[in-house]
C-alpha cells in the first residue's frame, strides 16, 4: 500500500468516526460530539486532498463514499442498534463489489 493509499485509509477512518458521532450531536445542540465529527470531517477531506494527489479523483471519492456507507451501516446496527433487511444487505454487498471490483481490477487503482 503506497502512501496515497494510506491518506485515503486513514480518510475513511476518520469520515466514520465523524459520522458515527452525528448522532450524538442531537442536532449540533451537544458541543462535544459536534467538535469531533467537524473535526473529523475536515480531516476526512484533507486527507482525501493528500490522497487524490496521484490517485484518481474518481477512484478515491468512490473508494471512501463506498466503504464509508458500508461501516456506517455496520455502526448503526451494533452501536444505534438500527435495523438491516434483505434488501439492505445486497445493496451493502453491491458497494462492496463495486469497491472490490475497482481496487483489484481497474487501473484506476493504480493495482492493474
Amino acid at each position: 500500500m503506497g502512501t496515497a493509499h494510506l491518506y485515503l485509509a486513514l480518510a475513511i477512518v476518520t469520515e466514520v468516526i465523524g459520522t458515527s458521532c452525528m448522532k450524538l450531536t442531537e442536532g449540533f445542540t451537544k458541543p462535544l460530539p459536534t467538535i469531533v465529527m467537524a473535526a473529523c470531517y475536515i480531516a476526512a477531506i484533507w486527507l482525501m486532498s493528500l490522497a487524490v494527489r496521484t490517485l484518481p479523483i474518481g477512484f478515491v471519492y468512490a473508494v471512501w463514499a463506498g466503504i464509508g456507507i458500508v461501516v456506517i451501516a455496520i455502526v448503526g446496527v451494533l452501536l444505534y442498534d438500527e435495523p438491516v433487511d434483505a434488501v439492505g444487505a445486497v445493496g451493502i454487498a453491491l458497494i462492496v463489489s463495486g469497491v472490490v471490483l475497482l481496487n483489484a481490477f481497474s487501473r484506476m487503482g493504480g493495482h492493474a
